[in-house]
């Protein structure tokens, strides 16, 4: 009997969350502070650069904008200056942006491009492409923001169940239910993927609901992330899901 891939290590009770600690100690020149901002940063820079880009023309003058947000927000003690009853990473983020943009925009676009510390590596290569295939209608940059949030939460957990499945020799999982890891797979998509991973159509069955299920604990999981405690989580996916809608 083969193993089942989904079979994976699962986080039982809710953990101190990245968000949290930056929280909890309210000053960016506490390493453990900074360190838990930086890389919330890095895994969510993208949105910050779609909402910019979406107010500015200029390429280089949003990506020194964008770059020169981040670097004020980690230098400078933002957290501490900021509301205490923000709960979520999503929300400070965007209202500290605006107040950054607000304040700051005719300094930061008269500076010399490439000016100061970059404290992100961020691959504005990248970013770039994926906003010059970014919907060519009406949307705000306030819903642009919302709606790359949630897609890049997606991101996030379809990478870390794709290592999840390699780590464990089962790549091929996922590459054969990642199409149905949204909803229910059909008796075909079972078919092809028993016949694919050589096992049974009731094994593969049982195969794409753990893997739907490990998805759903893994979405959660990333979402807890981003906020301040467990009471928070199911507030803000409800909140990401209808940004979706």
């Amino acid at each position: 009997m083969a193993a089942d891939p989904s079979d994976m290590p699962r986080n039982q009770h809710f953990a101190t969350t990245r968000w949290s600690v930056v929280l909890a100690a309210g000053d960016a020149d506490r390493q453990d502070s900074r360190d838990a901002l930086s890389q919330l940063c890095e895994a969510y820079w993208y949105p910050i650069y779609a909402y910019v880009r979406r107010r500015v023309h200029a390429v280089h003058e949003a990506q020194d904008l964008t770059q020169a947000f981040f670097s004020r927000l980690l230098e400078k003690q933002a957290i501490a200056r900021a509301d205490p009853n923000r709960g979520r990473f999503r929300a400070f983020l965007l209202t500290a942006l605006q107040n950054f943009l607000a304040n700051e925009w005719d300094k930061t676009r008269a500076a010399k491009r490439g000016g100061g510390r970059a404290e992100l590596s961020l691959d504005f290569d990248a970013g770039e492409s994926r906003y010059q295939i970014e919907p060519a209608h009406d949307l705000t940059a306030e819903k642009l923001y919302e709606r790359r949030w949630v897609f890049t939460i997606l991101d996030e957990v379809l990478e870390r169940l794709r290592n999840e499945l390699t780590q464990n020799g089962k790549p091929q999982y996922f590459e054969q239910f990642k199409g149905a890891l949204a909803g229910e797979a059909t008796a075909e998509e079972c078919a092809q993927a028993a016949a694919a991973l050589g096992i049974t159509p009731a094994a593969a069955k049982q195969a794409a609901y753990r893997l739907r299920k490990r998805y759903r604990e893994l979405f959660r999981a990333e979402v807890a992330r981003t906020v301040e405690c467990e009471e928070d989580v199911d507030q803000e996916i409800g909140r990401l899901l209808s940004a979706l809608g």
